[in-house]
């Protein structure tokens, strides 16, 4: 059963200057739940190669390797899954092309998203921006933050797992938690932090607190 606690989503732009396999593995000594390949900035060839190596140290981990976007690498690297949004192939081609037993994640706002998400079969929601984000670049931040009612409200309208992502660190993600999300997603939270392994500890206590405060 996967541990969505603490997901991490790589980016090696934001890692000051620490490779993209130094975070991971101590984001998984840390305790993290779920890894996802993301680096936007690379080549398909790069997130390739890079793939590989994350894969076999997720695999020796027993963590699932998620690979945004891209479902012909997500494939190639025979990761876990693939995280999608809505520029991306739709969740039953990305369901056909990596089977069954793959995981697919859909990046959800809106309560009717989510439905649709669910019943296009995703296995689970990346709600969000919860709380305004210095990771997208190309929206008005404060304008996208959905807050917590809403993530509540996509919580309540699917039976699928929930994580929420955008502006999530320690201070808050037991408030993410405490409205339902099962974990919480995080890019600058571990990449940004002087000692990623810490502070993927100090997430994951955040979101159980908030659990049981919830």
């Amino acid at each position: 059963m996967t541990d969505w606690d603490v997901y991490l989503v790589t980016q090696g732009s934001l890692s000051k200057e620490r490779s993209t396999r130094e975070i991971v593995q101590a984001a998984i000594d840390g305790g993290v739940g779920v890894v996802q390949l993301r680096e936007k900035d690379m080549s398909a060839r790069e997130r390739y190669e890079l793939g590989l190596d994350l894969r076999e140290m997720t695999r020796e981990a027993d963590v699932p390797l998620i690979v945004n976007d891209r479902v012909d690498i997500a494939g190639a690297i025979d990761a876990d899954g693939v995280h999608l949004g809505d520029a991306d192939l739709p969740i039953e081609v990305a369901r056909e092309s990596l089977g069954e037993d793959a995981i697919v994640g859909r990046s959800v706002s809106f309560v009717e998203d989510a439905r649709e998400a669910q019943r296009a079969g995703a296995d689970y929601l990346g709600v969000g921006a919860i709380y305004a984000t210095g990771s997208k670049d190309d929206i008005d931040e404060e304008e996208y933050a959905i807050g917590l009612d809403r993530l509540e409200s996509i919580v309540e309208a699917v039976d699928i797992p929930v994580v929420g992502i955008g502006g999530v660190d320690a201070s808050n993600a037991g408030d993410v938690a405490a409205a339902g999300a099962d974990g919480v997603a995080v890019i600058t939270a571990i990449t940004g932090a002087a000692d990623p392994e810490s502070a993927t500890r100090r997430l994951g206590a955040a979101v159980q607190a908030g659990r049981t405060d919830g």
